[in-house]
């Protein structure tokens, strides 16, 4: 966590993993033992949409697996509300579930079910009456924007909007959490916004609390609170999103952001900015405080730097500011590295690009 976050009291805290371990037997003379998740703590707090990210095989879906019962950890608790889940037999772990909600990448529709079928299915399983299911499909579907479609099936809607009755029957059953693994994966950038734009509406509007896991920094920057960088097995890194994107402080969530925000340039990039800026490139990360270019602009003027920006940009995130500018600076050497060691006690965050 970083220094910035509250504290928070305990039933507060939807979902708690301590020290979590998966280890996956090998097979027998022919594969080792493969460690999925390895020593995983995180808090995730009632009410929030939190956030969790890394690349493909990193161990995001072992780990959504555990939060909803259908693994269990090696070592290890996963706690959900009061109920520690490494406690309970599976048929208590199936009370625990009826709690949870789960969108899937591929939705997994019944193809011979209308819309308002397939919402209604967890109902009907669950025993809700006629009357009740027919109450809350209607309601669901009005409100994720489908109720004119209700007697239409999958195959005749989008792939945004198959992603929305997924949405709706995974609240059919109210559940206070909902887990949505790679959900928009699947679907192009306008239907992604509006996916996402649906999805803190659940979360505002109806108080659930929302797990999203993703391989994709722009769902994290759109939709999260909170979020948690998993690498190998590890979270490596947890915090506000503006923290951990605007001041990523391990090599892995560094690498995640530079692939989302392009802030920096790519080694490609630099060589061309240097066949037409031969003076010493520098990039800054903002910071998120008023006068952050003035600042920055009166240095360079106090030690006859000249510079001038060459790549970068700032951008928006949480409603703060977020992004890097990189500078060509030109100036007698010795008078550049002083101007540099002071920006640097101030506090800016810089990188001199190699040469």
């Amino acid at each position: 966590m970083t220094g910035s976050e509250p504290a928070v009291r305990p039933d507060e805290i939807h979902v708690r993993l301590e020290d979590v371990r998966k280890t996956f037997p090998g097979t027998k003379g022919r594969t080792a033992p493969f460690v999925a998740l390895d020593g995983v703590s995180a808090e995730i707090r009632r009410g929030e949409v939190f956030g969790i990210i890394g690349q493909s095989g990193a161990g995001k879906s072992t780990l959504v697996r555990l939060v909803n019962g259908l693994e269990t950890p090696t070592s290890g608790t996963v706690r959900v509300g009061d109920l520690d889940l490494t406690a309970l037999g599976e048929r208590e772990r199936r009370q625990v579930r009826r709690d949870i909600g789960m969108v899937f990448q591929q939705f997994n529709l019944f193809r011979s079910r209308t819309v308002a079928g397939n919402v209604a299915y967890p109902l009907k399983v669950a025993g809700v009456a006629r009357a009740e299911r027919d109450r809350r499909v209607a309601a669901l579907l009005d409100f994720v924007g489908l109720l004119g479609r209700a007697h239409d099936h999958p195959e005749q809607l989008s792939g945004g909007q198959k992603q929305r009755v997924g949405i709706a029957r995974a609240l059919a059953t109210e559940p206070s959490l909902l887990l949505v693994d790679e959900a928009t994966s699947a679907l192009d950038a306008g239907t992604t916004a509006e996916v996402l734009a649906l999805l803190r509406r659940v979360n505002r509007t109806l108080g659930v609390t929302v797990v999203m896991i993703t391989h994709e920094l722009d769902v994290i920057r759109a939709a999260a609170d909170r979020v948690a960088v998993l690498d190998a097995g590890r979270i490596v890194e947890q915090g506000t999103v503006y923290d951990v994107f605007a001041r990523p402080q391990t090599e892995a969530a560094a690498r995640l952001v530079g692939t989302a925000l392009r802030e920096r340039p790519s080694a490609a990039t630099l060589a061309r900015l240097r066949q037409r800026h031969p003076g010493r490139i520098v990039s800054v990360r903002v910071r998120d405080r008023a006068g952050f270019q003035t600042d920055l602009a009166r240095v360079f003027l106090d030690h006859q730097v000249a510079a001038e920006i060459v790549f970068g940009g700032i951008g928006e995130l949480q409603e703060r500011p977020v992004g890097s500018l990189t500078f060509e600076l030109v100036g007698d050497g010795a008078a550049v590295d002083t101007a540099l060691a002071q920006l640097r006690a101030d506090g800016f965050d810089l990188t001199e690009e190699d040469s």
